[in-house]
C-alpha cells in the first residue's frame, strides 16, 4: 500500500561558552583530541582528524580519521552512525528471537511464538530449497486464468493486498482537508527500478546500463521460474514499465500536497479511466460501499495508464503480474532465486557485493511481520524509563527555542506567527514506544510456511489499515517500530514521533554532557518539528488540514529563502556527474538548517545563564557542533548514491554535515571561520530559516 506523511590546531581556545571568540582547540588541545577517552563529552574524538581545519572541511575534521580507515561492509551499501546504530539493534532482536525460539513453554498465538515460527519458517533453507518456486503456483494459476483485460482491475486489487507491486496502489490515512476523517489514496506504482529516470534517461550511460541489466535479469528469473519465452516475456515486460514511467509524476511534483489532492467520487473514476472495471476493483480491494470518493494523487497518470491497458496485449499483463509476484517473493525462495534477485537489486542496482548473513535478513522478516510485537519485547530490555524522562526535557527546550525564535522570524508576519504558536502548541510528540501495543491475534504464523506467512502478514496490515475507514482517527497509532534508527514528522496529525532505537550514542548519550547531545538528538529533534513549517508542512495547520495559514508576503519572503537553499544544495555532487537535485531535497534541507539554528538556541536555554564546561579541550558550542557533524559520518557506494540522487529527498551525509554548518552564525563564532576559509560564506548569503 502506498503511505502519506507521510539523515584546528593554531587557533586560539577561550572557554567563555558564548564567546564570539569560541575557537577551536589550540595545538594543545589537538593533542588531547588524540588520546581522550571518547565518553563524558559524547565526542568520538579518535575519529577527528586534525590535518584539516575544521574552517575549510568540517565534517572531514570531526570525521575524517573514521573515513580513512573505515570500509563499508561487503553487505552494505551504505555505512556510518544510522548504520552502526542498525547493526546494534539488529545483534538485540536476534537475541530476543533467539530467546522465544529456546523457549519451550512459550504460549500458542502469542506473539513470542508467531516470532519465533517466523523466524524458524525463514531460517529452514533446506526445506525452502526442495521447494523452489512452488509457494507461488497458486499465484501463478490466478494470472494465468485471466482472460481478458477487464479482468485486470480485479487482479491489481488481489496483487495489492498481498504486498505485490502493482500500477496503482491505496494508501490509507487522513483526509488532508478533513483530518476527522480516514480515506483512500489512490497513487501510482508498479516499477521494478527506482525510478521513472532509469527508463526514460538515455543519455545518462550508469542508467542506461542498469536498465539492460535489469532486463537480463528479469529474464534470468523468469526461466528460473519455467518460463520458455523468457527473452520475449521480458522484452514485454519493460516495455510496459517503460509505458508506465512515461506517464508518472517526478518525485519533485510529488512533493505538491496541493497538487496531489485530488477528491474523486467512485462513479468518476470510469472517466479517468474507463477500461480499467473499477466495479471490480473495488469489490477485489474490500473497498465496496467502505468508501464513497478517493483522493487520486496523480490524475493524468491513472489516465495514461488508461492507454497503457489498451495498448498492451493480455499476455504482456500476465508476464508483467508474474514477474512481479516472483520478485516481491523470491528473497524467500530457494537459493537460486536469492542469489539471482541480489545480483541485481543488491549488486548491480546498489553496488553491494555480498548479501546479509541469513540470521540478519530474519530478523528483518520478522519485524516485517510482526515488528510491533518484537518492538514491545525490545522496549521492555534495551530502553530504560531515564532515557525517555531526558528527552522529554530536551524536547521541552527545543519547543520553547521555536517559541522564542517564532517572534523574530523575518519572513513571517505578525498575523502568520499567531497561527504559527498555535501550530506549535498543539504539536504532539512521542517518543520511545506507543501508548498501545499492536494486536497481532488474528495473524497465523506457521513454523513451516515462510511465503504463507509472510502473504498472511501483509493481508492481516492489508486489512488493519481498511479496517479504520468509517472509524475516528488513531491518534496514537505509530507509523514506525520502536527498534527503528529513524524519526518523522506527521502533518496529517501535527506529530513527531521518536522511536527508542534513535535514541542511543553518537545521538543521544545518557551519560554524556549534554552540548553533543543538543547537537545530535536535539537537532533532529528541531529537524523534524520543522517539517511543520516547510515548504510541504505549512501548508497543513494546527489539526492537519490542508489549509494555507500563511499571507502571500509570507510566500514570497520564505521562497526567498528557499531559492538560495536549492541553489546551494544543488551545486553539491555526490558522485561525479550527478549532482543533488535542490528541489527535491528542499523540505529535508529546510528542516536540517532549522533544526541546527533551534537545538542551538534551546542548548543556550537549557545552560540558564550558566558557562558551560570545557571538555577534551572543547567549550560547549563547539561540542555543539561536532555532535551535529558526528551524526552525518557515513560512506556510500557509487551505484546506491545514484539510486539516492534519484530517489532519497535527503541530502548524502557530508552535504547534511558541511552544507548546514555553512548557514549557521553560531559556528562561524564557536570556530572563528573568517573569510578565506573553505566553509565561509559572506553573512548575505547565508539561509537563515529561524
Amino acid at each position: 500500500m502506498t503511505q502519506t506523511l507521510i539523515a584546528a590546531a593554531g587557533l586560539t581556545l577561550m572557554t567563555t561558552a558564548n564567546s564570539a571568540a569560541d575557537n577551536a582547540p589550540s595545538a594543545h588541545a589537538a593533542a588531547i583530541i588524540a588520546t581522550a577517552s571518547p565518553l563524558v563529552s559524547g565526542i568520538d574524538m579518535q575519529n577527528v582528524d586534525t590535518t584539516v581545519r575544521p574552517q575549510d572541511d568540517f565534517y572531514t575534521y570531526v570525521n575524517g580519521t573514521w573515513l580513512k580507515k573505515t570500509e563499508i561492509p561487503a553487505d552494505k551499501s551504505s555505512w556510518g552512525s544510522f548504520y552502526e546504530l542498525r547493526e546494534n539493534s539488529l545483534n538485540q532482536l536476534r537475541a530476543i528471537v533467539d530467546a522465544a525460539t529456546q523457549n519451550k513453554a512459550v504460549i500458542t498465538g502469542s506473539n513470542e511464538q508467531k516470532i519465533a515460527d517466523m523466524y524458524a519458517s525463514f531460517m529452514d533453507e533446506a526445506t525452502l530449497d526442495k521447494l523452489g518456486a512452488t509457494p507461488l503456483n497458486h499465484q501463478f494459476a490466478l494470472i494465468d486464468a485471466l482472460q481478458n483485460k477487464q479482468q485486470i482491475a480485479g487482479m491489481i486489487a488481489q496483487l495489492s493486498r498481498i504486498g505485490v507491486k502493482v500500477p496503482y496502489d491505496i494508501g490509507i490515512h487522513q483526509d488532508a482537508k478533513d483530518s476527522t476523517k480516514v480515506i483512500v489514496d489512490l497513487g501510482q506504482s508498479g516499477l521494478g527500478l527506482p525510478d521513472r529516470d532509469y527508463y526514460l534517461k538515455d543519455d545518462d550511460v550508469k542508467l542506461k546500463d542498469t536498465r539492460i541489466k535489469y532486463l537480463a535479469h528479469i529474464e534470468k528469473m523468469l526461466a528460473l521460474a519455467g518460463d520458455k519465452d523468457a527473452p520475449e516475456s521480458a522484452s514485454s515486460i519493460l516495455a510496459l514499465e517503460t509505458a508506465l514511467a512515461k506517464v508518472q509524476w517526478t518525485k519533485v511534483q510529488n512533493r505538491d500536497p496541493v497538487k496531489t489532492y485530488n477528491k474523486v467520487e467512485l462513479g468518476a473514476l470510469a472517466t479517468l479511466a474507463p477500461h480499467n472495471d473499477w466495479k471490480s476493483y473495488l469489490l477485489e480491494s474490500g473497498l465496496k460501499d467502505k468508501i464513497s470518493y478517493v483522493i487520486v494523487s496523480q490524475p493524468s497518470y491513472i489516465e495514461g495508464f488508461d492507454k497503457v491497458i489498451e495498448a498492451t496485449s493480455m499476455a504482456a499483463w500476465k508476464a508483467y503480474f508474474k514477474w512481479h509476484v516472483l520478485s516481491r517473493f523470491s528473497s524467500s525462495l530457494s537459493k537460486p532465486y536469492v542469489d539471482a534477485n541480489f545480483a541485481f537489486y543488491g549488486s548491480v542496482l546498489r553496488g553491494v557485493p555480498q548479501n546479509e548473513p541469513r540470521w540478519k535478513r530474519g530478523v528483518k522478516m520478522v519485524e516485517d511481520t510482526v515488528g510491533e510485537g518484537l518492538g514491545e519485547l525490545y522496549v521492555a530490555q534495551y530502553f530504560p524509563p531515564e532515557n525517555k524522562a531526558r528527552m522529554e526535557k530536551l524536547v521541552a527546550n527545543l519547543i520553547a527555542a521555536y517559541r522564542e525564535s517564532i517572534h523574530t522570524l523575518d519572513w513571517m508576519g505578525p498575523a502568520t506567527k499567531v497561527q504559527a504558536e498555535k501550530k506549535l502548541s498543539t504539536l504532539m510528540t512521542k517518543i520511545g514506544y506507543p501508548k498501545k501495543w499492536r494486536d497481532y491475534s488474528k495473524l497465523t504464523i506457521k513454523k513451516d510456511d515462510l511465503i504463507g506467512n509472510i502473504i498472511r502478514a501483509n493481508v492481516f496490515e492489508y486489512q488493519r489499515n481498511i479496517s479504520k475507514l468509517g472509524k475516528p482517527v488513531d491518534r496514537d497509532e505509530w507509523g514506525m517500530t520502536p527498534q527503528t534508527v529513524n524519526a518523522y514528522y506527521n502533518p496529517e496529525l501535527n506529530e513527531v514521533v521518536f522511536p527508542a532505537a534513535i535514541l542511543q550514542p553518537p545521538f543521544f548519550n545518557a551519560q554524556a554532557d549534554d552540548a553533543a547531545n543538543y547537537g545530535g538528538i536535539g537537532a533532529v529533534i528541531g529537524h523534524e518539528i520543522s517539517h511543520g513549517f516547510d515548504d510541504q508542512g505549512s501548508q497543513y495547520d494546527e489539526v492537519g488540514n490542508l489549509r494555507d495559514w500563511w499571507t502571500k508576503d509570507d510566500h514570497e519572503k520564505f521562497a526567498v529563502k528557499t531559492k538560495a537553499l536549492v541553489a546551494q544544495y544543488g551545486a553539491y555532487s555526490p558522485v561525479p556527474g550527478y549532482k543533488l537535485n535542490g528541489e527535491l531535497t528542499l523540505g529535508e534541507n529546510i528542516a536540517d538548517n532549522s533544526g541546527l539554528t533551534i537545538a542551538y538556541k534551546a542548548y543556550q536555554l537549557s545552560l540558564a545563564g550558566k558557562t558551560a564546561p570545557v571538555i577534551d579541550g572543547m567549550t560547549g558550542n563547539q561540542r555543539f557542533y561536532l555532535g551535529w557533524a558526528q551524526v552525518w559520518r557515513g560512506k556510500v557506494r557509487d551505484a546506491q548514491a545514484i539510486v539516492y540522487v534519484k530517489i532519497d529527498p535527503h541530502s548524502p551525509p557530508q552535504f547534511r554535515g558541511n552544507g548546514t554548518l555553512a548557514n549557521q552564525p553560531g559556528f562561524y563564532a564557536a570556530f572563528n571561520v573568517k573569510p578565506g576559509d573553505k566553509m565561509y560564506l559572506a553573512p548575505d548569503q547565508r539561509v537563515i530559516m529561524w
